[in-house]
Parts: structure tokens; sequence; C-alpha cells
């Protein structure tokens, strides 16, 4: 479903952020990407819905390369879920929500809130299966506690039924618990449509437990790819902790397991 060719990103300042990147994440995958700050996660992300240009190597969804003549037709099929959550706080909950469906009506129409009744009975039902009641439509959203916001972000994501839906770094900034309960909404909603999930985190033990597939990034490289149970402790430790990753197998290596992949140019 998606497909990263050989991408490479570096910043006007020399700064390397992706080195020769090469992944296929398939059809309805969730899939999470775990690494210290700086390894290149939300750069991987944003390359997906155009919003980082690679500076080599290509992106493409479902088979089509994102290009700048095919960027807005592969972007209603993007969504994405924001760490800060990226909501108007002055508007309503009802039209945050709505606000999801930008990339298909016209801007004039969503600022004038001229959206079909099908499309605010949605909006409704989809406010329901994030846990928010009636009442909430019209609260502005900035009055909302962070759980709430983010689960009026994940309920937008959904809007547009997105074949794709990325979330950067989406419950950085909440409690386990409610971190918790707003990855389990984002599995479940994308599992329902079929929808590819790729999800940057730092919390070890979230990724595991939600994870289809988790990629380990360290200094803009891939340096491990595989299911959560292959991603021990030992290779927690050297993903986080500078261990080199040719000791984390023998630190930590179970019977049957395969050896670390390691990209190092």
């Amino acid at each position: 479903m998606i497909r990263f060719e050989s991408i490479s990103k570096t910043w006007p300042d020399g700064t390397r952020a992706l080195s020769n990147i090469s992944l296929d994440v398939p059809k309805g995958q969730f899939c999470v990407i775990l690494g210290p700050s700086g390894a290149g996660k939300s750069t991987l992300l944003r390359a997906v819905n155009g919003l980082t240009q690679p500076t080599q190597g290509s992106v493409a969804i479902d088979g089509t390369v994102l290009t700048p003549a095919t960027e807005r037709a592969l972007r209603k099929r993007v969504a994405m879920i924001h760490q800060h959550f990226n909501l108007t706080n002055r508007m309503s909950v009802a039209g945050n929500v709505l606000a999801g469906l930008l990339p298909v009506v016209s801007t004039v129409r969503a600022l004038l809130g001229w959206f079909k009744p099908e499309h605010r009975a949605k909006a409704c039902r989809l406010l329901g299966h994030v846990g928010l009641s009636p009442e909430h439509l019209q609260r502005r959203a900035g009055d909302l506690s962070g759980g709430q916001q983010q689960r009026v972000g994940v309920a937008r994501a959904f809007m547009n039924d997105p074949e794709v839906v990325l979330a950067d770094e989406p419950v950085a900034s909440l409690d386990p618990k409610i971190s918790r309960d707003i990855l389990a909404l984002i599995r479940d909603a994308a599992k329902e449509r079929n929808a590819t999930v790729l999800c940057s985190l730092h919390q070890v033990d979230l990724a595991r437990e939600f994870a289809d597939r988790l990629v380990g990034m360290r200094d803009g490289r891939v340096v491990f790819d595989g299911i959560p149970a292959e991603f021990t402790d030992a290779r927690v430790e050297a993903l986080y902790h500078g261990v080199r990753w040719e000791d984390a197998p023998k630190a930590d290596k179970q019977p049957g397991m395969p050896a670390l992949e390691v990209a190092i140019a």
C-alpha cells in the first residue's frame, strides 16, 4: 500500500534526516515506527502526504508515485493525526470533525459551513464511536481535555474514510490509560475500513501492544524491522541508549529468533 523506494532527505543545513530507506507497508497493517528524537520518524511520515519532499527516492501509495501532479489526488486518500491535536480551538467540535472533509469539499463551502446533512450525521456517528456524546458537538474544541481533543482528532481523521492514516506521536502528551484508549480507537477504526496505519511512538510498551509490525529508526536509518515479539529488551537498549547493534542479539537472543537486521552504510 505504501512503498518507500530508497528515499533520503537532507535539510538545507546539511543535516541528513533520512538515509536510503526502502520499506513496503501493506494494506491494513498497523505499522509503528520507534526511535529516539531526531531519528527521522516524523520526516518519514510527512513524506507520505507530501509535507516533506525527499531529496532522493520516491514514495508511492497503492502503486501511484507521489509527485506534484498526483499529490492532490493522493492527499484525499490520506489522513493525519497530530501530536498536538492540530484543532482549531475556537471552532466547535462538530466543525473540527467536519474539517476532515477539506480534501474533498471546496474551501468556500467549508468556511461557510455548507456541509451536506449526511456529512453532519456522519460526524455525529464518528464522535459517538470515539466516546464523545452529542452534548460535545457545539463545545469549543479548546475547552476540552487533552484526551477529548485527541478523540476529536481521531474522528476528524476518519471523516473521509482514508486508505492511509498517519499518526505522528498521537499520544505523546496523554497519560497511559488515555493513550491506550486513543490507540485502540485508531486501530479499531482502521481495521473496520482496512486502512493502513503508519504511527510514530516513543512508548515501547504501547508499540508492542498495538503494532502488527515495528520499525526501529536511528540517525535516519532503519535498524530494525520485525514483529513486536522480536523487539527484545536488548534491542530496545540498542535503539535508545547507544548499545552497539551488533551486540544486541547476543545479549537478548532467544532460540529460533532471527538475527537483527542492521542497515549501516
